[in-house]
């Protein structure tokens, strides 16, 4: 209980990226472009075409979004002035200076959808914005102003660059307090943390709205970038958990303990009842106001492809992290918390899942190889980047003012 002694720490212990975790995640990279050749050229068919563009998104958006919760969450400790996070503020860090990859990854991949007719199915047909056109659509004609190709990839590439750029001063200034010292660079971090923060509040909900909302451009929610937030918000602090975890049982951060992970589990807790709450209000309030406009969405979902899967997103993203997370001990135990948050990754993933290939891969709906080999790509990408930010700089910011206070922390 709060016993740490600085001296008892080596801050300037660096994390080695070699043996077993730098060779899966080379396999699992392999692996995914495996599972990628698979799709576009073993299967050239069209709905073979759709279905690979449609998890490329999946990953891509998934891949983009806990790399924005890393720089979120730095951003989040130092305008709350949070003291605990302070020793393993470095983990996030290093989710953070992946971002610039990961937006250019996303964008690269809705550029080629879009472009090759294989995403946004609904901006590309023929006349559908001319009036007396056989094919024209009035509801996608009045969104034809903000939903075409060169001003949402504009959009997008704006968003991302802005989040990226932040993410890179966030990283710097924390390096740089550590050859700096003194409250210059924190003072900056907190200045700019603040910026951001209120950035990105207001554009992440526009930014899903036109990453995956406009899969199904008759569809709308006021919900839908709220709903996005919460899953980003959660997947991210599981990464970041399982992270620190490993990391633990490799021999590094001795300075963080039950205590931090606690508050890891107790956040990961409070955002999945979030996450919860958002899905049901958003669902409910479509149910009863059964708008055809509206229920359409869920329509999709319910067919027999698709209602399983439905069902255990709830079940896994709700129920695993109630039963499971709801008691203090369960929150200080390694391997529960671990399990927990590796069903949550996945949970998510099942929740992008039903977030696009409903409206992406209109026939055709199958499961296999494409989609598990994706993941296993995208999440050894997101290793390999990550774990070699993490290692170009010691595990911990030595010159944090609060570091202290998290060495000492105790609940």
């Amino acid at each position: 209980m709060g016993t740490h002694n600085h001296h008892t720490h080596n801050f300037t212990q660096q994390y080695e990226f070699s043996g077993k975790a730098k060779t899966w995640s080379l396999v699992a990279i392999l692996i995914g472009v495996v599972a990628l050749a698979y799709g576009f050229l073993l299967d050239p068919s069209e709905h073979h075409t759709e279905r690979t563009f449609a998890n490329l998104l999946l990953m891509g958006y998934y891949f983009t979004c806990v790399c924005a919760a890393g720089a979120f969450f730095v951003a989040l400790q130092l305008v709350t002035q949070s003291g605990w996070s302070a020793g393993l503020i470095r983990i996030p860090q290093a989710f953070a200076n992946v971002l610039p990859v990961a937006s250019i990854i996303l964008i690269i991949i809705c550029a080629a959808g879009l472009f090759s007719h294989n995403l946004y199915h609904h901006w590309h047909h023929e006349g559908i914005a001319e009036v007396g056109h056989a094919n024209y659509d009035p509801i996608i004609a009045k969104k034809a102003v903000y939903l075409n190709a060169p001003f949402f990839l504009i959009r997008l590439v704006i968003f991302l660059a802005i989040y990226s750029a932040f993410a890179v001063m966030l990283t710097k200034y924390s390096n740089n307090e550590d050859t700096v010292g003194g409250l210059g660079n924190y003072k900056k971090s907190f200045k700019t943390s603040a910026i951001f923060l209120v950035i990105f509040g207001f554009t992440t909900p526009i930014w899903s709205f036109d990453t995956i909302m406009s899969l199904e451009a008759h569809w709308f929610s006021t919900m839908f970038g709220w709903y996005n937030f919460a899953a980003m918000w959660v997947s991210g602090l599981c990464a970041i958990t399982i992270t620190i975890i490993l990391m633990k049982k490799g021999g590094y951060l001795s300075w963080v303990n039950h205590n931090h992970l606690h508050d890891l589990g107790k956040f990961i807790f409070a955002f999945s009842i979030f996450w919860t709450y958002v899905w049901f209000a958003q669902f409910l309030l479509i149910w009863y106001a059964n708008m055809p406009e509206e229920t359409v969405y869920f329509f999709k979902r319910w067919e027999p492809e698709y209602k399983p899967w439905f069902w255990l997103n709830i079940v896994i993203n709700f129920l695993a992290p109630v039963l499971i997370l709801m008691t203090r001990d369960s929150k200080r135990r390694t391997n529960t918390l671990l399990v927990v948050c590796i069903v949550l990754l996945c949970g998510h993933w099942l929740d992008y899942y039903l977030m696009i290939m409903p409206g992406t891969v209109e026939s055709h709906r199958d499961f296999g190889i494409t989609e598990i080999g994706t993941a296993i790509g995208f999440a050894g990408l997101f290793s390999f980047l990550m774990l070699s930010q993490l290692a170009k700089k010691p595990l911990v910011a030595k010159n944090h003012p609060f570091l202290e206070e998290s060495l000492h922390h105790s609940i």
